[in-house]
Formats: C-alpha cells, sequence, structure tokens
C-alpha cells in the first residue's frame, strides 16, 4: 500500500529527479510532484512524494525530516487530504 508524503522547506532549485534519487534511498517512488507557481513557474518550496510501500515512506520520513538539503532543513510528513473548497 502506497503512502504519501508532504515535503516542506525545500530549496526552490530543486527537482523531481533529486527528490526521486533522494527518497529512493529508502525505498521505492512512486510519484514526485514539486508544486510550481502557475504564473511563473518557479518551485513554490514544497513537494509530494509517494512511496509504493508504505513502511518504505515511514523509514523515509523518520530519516529525512529535519536533514539538510541545499543549505534548508527538510520538514517530511505524512500529507492529508486537502479538506474545504479549493482557492481558484
Amino acid at each position: 500500500m502506497s503512502k504519501k508524503l508532504y515535503v516542506g522547506n525545500l530549496p526552490f532549485t530543486s527537482t523531481e529527479s533529486e527528490l526521486r534519487e533522494v527518497f529512493g534511498r529508502h525505498g521505492s517512488v512512486g510519484s514526485v510532484n514539486v508544486i510550481t507557481d502557475r504564473e511563473t513557474g518557479r518551485s513554490r518550496g514544497f513537494a509530494f512524494v509517494e512511496m509504493d510501500d508504505a513502511s518504505a515512506a515511514d523509514d523515509a520520513m523518520r530519516a529525512l525530516d529535519g536533514t539538510d538539503l541545499g543549505g534548508r532543513s527538510l520538514r517530511v510528513n505524512e500529507a492529508h487530504d486537502r479538506q474545504g473548497p479549493r482557492r481558484f
């Protein structure tokens, strides 16, 4: 069963392939989605990483939360479904 992780405080230069490599050290990565600004295309400083195995996701969360990536301390938590209306 897969699990989706929220990855915050990312350097604005982080790429999907970079995150796939970092999280791939802890298990199989299903998908990576770096969130970008609609107008500028620039990273908004957070991403979602879906890992194929829930235990691997838990391992990655414990191992990577608070670690340094590009001079910034990562925040890694389990992602939760958005509540309330979406803003457009």
